[in-house]
């Protein structure tokens, strides 16, 4: 039988469709003993001695799968062969019927074994991140401020930063927590100083064209601008108090060294403003026929001549929660002493709000009503009124009934600074002590009374409660869901189900989009990628901007409309602009709004395949990378991410004998080395089916003078070509897809990795989702279900964290 007739053969036997996929009432049983497939077609390379791929078959006997023994080696034979892996297509190959036969047996096997003995995993005391902080922070307190860029940037584990084991305590990190959290109070009572203070906010834009200066933008700038604007900027602005503030634009000065600020290019205005949340911007009046271009010579007054008319005056508007709040009239450009480039419109490259000025008496803002739900008429009532406040809070904020113990320490914290100000001083005290309490700032579950070690039991619902809303919105849970939990009706699965449904409904599920999808997708690494503008000169802020957005979107309408997860492979839909059509070369899209838009396969996009900012992401700044494309797809479509690269790789090189390379050739020089060769025949053939996309997601034909070739072939002897041709390779493993996508949405909902004892759940997942049409809030479900979210094993490792004040001493 060819290679390429029997993978057909193997993927129509693989775990998804035959051994795995299809519940068993019991464990399968073979024609042939294992151990024979085994010695047959495995030892000669996965022995004691030659040790290939750091593996070893030799001590694996059938009787483990019935034990839990070698369950990690079982589990990845499972995977590699059951995926048509291994045995290498050079090498003896067993009958379709055998692998089948095989693939089923240990399949069912190992869920079987998993189903009788639930594992958990290993639980680890586990701190919110930064942007689980802030938002816990937001939804406690009500104060809609992002405070997690106050904080160090958290480091990431399995490709995620919420993950338990690299959440590490540090003196320094909870100085900064204690510092936040004064800011945090102070605001929230609105206790805050009433000094003045400058709040800055840079306009996203790009830097000097060939020494020209910073252009500006003859369209609206920003969705929180009004339609008809061009230019500007507009950013969330927290207003301390009510007062006046001032706002200021910083304007492009013409000169080609934008990055000083003069105050001759500094407008100001002052305006009225209540204490809470606002959204300030600046903006000019679109021109409907701009004759501005932009310059691109290099300015010097040899070669651009300077203006001879007067400048016109141009209208900058100054909006406060998308009301007018005044008009300043600005010149159109002004003379520099050493030149003007009157070709580019003015724009704001900068903006400050100043204040509060004549601030008046603490506002009643959302954060105090949340806070003071009772205000006491006299000293007598204030300790009354001070627990009444602080159980409240927190209960919220610890995630469960407060305790005598709980409120004693909140109580003597909120006495001592009562004594020495006042009562709202000393309640903003203790909202301060309840922020670095480790009872908020930790996940923290515990083991039922006399648990063996190893042993494993049900989490409490105000436990699960508490994971749902991290993995779902990563923040607490609000009341309706701590109520739920409180009464002990959580783990009713119809009212699971009816609070997912209510909790992915709600903005705040939003949080999966940013966090989950921009860490799975790299879309945080987007602002990171500096294409060369000498290579691509089209490339702009406005374009990354609409390349993430395009992303987000996208990802969110999945989500949102439980769409099935294939949709991350082929959709026929996308959401674009004008921006990004005309870079996708796609015609009838006009304006700055993104919407959603249906594709003609000719246009050859759909698909996050077909999206510029993973194709940015994954490429250099001046040209496309094979290996990098063909590995984020291993590693983000499929969960098979090959082995980091041995320590003294050499680099591509891209000519030979005066004669540029293009990519395929560079890599069939680079695969001469034989250690190079075992990953890049995986990678290769994946990354060589995106070269018709450039280094920022264009379409191109060319490439080094030469027609590019999209042509590639799998180790297995499967050919395909282009975008198209990866498409049908990866929907005709929708399963291994399917299961790849579960595998890394659990991590991020456990916040571990996954381990071998999780892949029974994954397959079991991923096998409910097929049969639902793989719908994305089918797996959700399934992982808010499973064993590993509901379940938790008491630590039995020496010297495992068991507590909070465990965890804080050994790190």
């Amino acid at each position: 039988m060819s290679a390429s007739i029997m993978a057909g053969a193997l993927y129509a036997a693989s775990p998804a469709d035959e051994a795995v996929d299809q519940p068993t009432p019991a464990t399968a049983t073979m024609d042939v003993e294992p151990e024979e497939v085994l010695d047959e077609y495995c030892s000669r390379c996965h022995n004691d001695f030659d040790l290939k791929a750091n593996m070893s078959i030799e001590d694996l006997r059938s009787e483990d799968v019935h034990s839990g023994t070698n369950t990690e080696l079982w589990e990845k034979i499972l995977r590699q062969v059951g995926e048509g892996h291994m045995p290498p297509s050079s090498k003896p190959q067993p009958d379709p019927l055998v692998r089948a036969s095989f693939v089923k047996w240990l399949g069912s096997s190992l869920d079987n074994y998993a189903a009788a003995h639930p594992d958990p995993g290993r639980a680890t005391v586990r701190r919110l991140n930064r942007v689980e902080y802030a938002n816990a922070v937001r939804d406690l307190l009500d104060l809609d401020v992002d405070f997690s860029r106050e904080l160090p940037q958290d480091n990431s584990g399995f490709g995620f930063d919420n993950i338990a084991d690299v959440l590490s305590v540090s003196p320094t990190l909870m100085e900064r927590y204690v510092a936040v959290a004064g800011k945090v109070g102070r605001m929230a009572t609105g206790l805050s100083s009433r000094r003045e203070l400058v709040t800055s906010y840079q306009v996203p834009k790009d830097g000097s064209i060939r020494n020209s200066g910073v252009p500006a933008y003859n369209e609206r700038a920003s969705d929180l601008l009004p339609l008809g604007s061009r230019g500007g900027g507009a950013f969330e602005y927290y207003a301390r108090y009510d007062g006046t503030y001032e706002i200021s634009g910083w304007l492009n000065s013409n000169t080609n060294n934008e990055t000083d600020r003069e105050l001759d290019d500094r407008y100001s205005v002052r305006v009225p403003m209540k204490a809470g949340a606002h959204v300030v911007s600046m903006s000019f009046t679109r021109r409907t026929a701009p004759t501005e271009t932009v310059q691109v010579l290099r300015n010097t007054t040899d070669y651009v001549p300077l203006p001879l008319d007067d400048p016109k005056m141009l209208d900058l508007a100054v909006w406060v929660d998308g009301k007018k709040a005044a008009t300043i009239p600005v010149p159109s450009y002004r003379m520099h002493q050493r030149y003007s480039q009157q070709n580019f419109p003015r724009d704001v490259l900068q903006i400050d709000v100043a204040g509060p000025y004549d601030a008046t008496g603490i506002a009643d803002t959302p954060s105090r009503q949340r806070i003071f739900t009772c205000r006491p008429k006299r000293a007598s009532q204030e300790e009354k009124c001070a627990k009444t406040i602080l159980s409240s809070l927190a209960r919220r904020a610890y995630r469960r009934p407060v305790t005598e113990r709980d409120m004693g320490l909140l109580m003597k914290v909120y006495a001592s600074e009562a004594a020495a100000s006042d009562f709202e001083h000393g309640i903003e005290a203790a909202v301060e002590a309840i922020l670095v309490s480790p009872h908020f700032l930790f996940l923290i579950e515990k083991d039922p009374a006399g648990a063996a070690p190893g042993s494993v039991h049900s989490l409490t619902d105000l436990e699960l409660a508490s994971r749902l809303s991290l993995f779902l919105w990563s923040s607490i849970p609000d009341e309706e869901l701590l109520k739920t939990a409180e009464t002990g009706r959580l783990k009713d699965p119809k009212v699971m189900d009816a609070q997912i449904t209510r909790m992915l409904a709600d903005p705040r599920a939003d949080a999966l989009t940013k966090n989950f999808a921009g860490q799975w997708l790299y879309l945080r690494n987007l602002d990171q990628q500096r294409p060369d503008i000498d290579v691509f000169p089209s490339f702009d802020t406005r374009l990354r901007q609409s390349m993430a957005a395009e992303t987000e979107m996208f990802f969110a309408h999945v989500l949102q409309t439980n769409r099935p997860v294939l949709d991350f492979i082929a959709a026929d839909y996308t959401f674009l602009n004008q921006r990004l059509a005309d870079h996708y070369g796609i015609p009838g899209v006009k304006g700055t709004a993104l919407r959603k838009v249906s594709l003609d396969p000719a246009w050859n996009r759909g698909g996050l395949l077909g999206q510029a900012s993973i194709l940015t992401v994954t490429s250099y700044g001046n040209h496309t990378s094979v290996v990098k494309r063909g590995k984020w797809v291993l590693e983000n479509i499929l969960a098979a991410p090959p082995p980091p690269p041995p320590a003294d790789v050499p680099a591509l090189k891209t000519e030979h004998d005066g004669q540029l390379l293009n990519a395929r050739e560079q890599l069939e020089m680079h695969r001469k080395d034989p250690a190079c060769a075992s990953c890049h025949v995986k990678m290769d053939p994946l990354g060589f089916a995106l070269e018709n996309f450039d280094a920022t997601g264009g379409w191109r034909t060319m490439d080094a003078g030469q027609p590019i070739d999209a042509g590639a072939v799998l180790p297995d002897g499967t050919q395909f070509s282009g975008i198209a041709g990866l498409r049908a390779i990866l929907l005709d493993r929708k399963d291994e897809f399917a299961r790849a996508f579960t595998e890394r949405l659990m991590t991020y909902a456990l916040a571990r990795g996954v381990t071998a004892t999780d892949m029974p759940q994954v397959r079991a997942i991923a096998r409910d989702a097929a049969a639902d049409d793989y719908r994305i809030q089918t797996i959700i479900r399934g992982i808010a279900a499973s064993h590993a979210f509901t379940l938790r094993k008491t630590p039995d490792a020496l010297g495992e964290p068991t507590s909070v004040a465990d965890a804080r001493i050994r790190r």
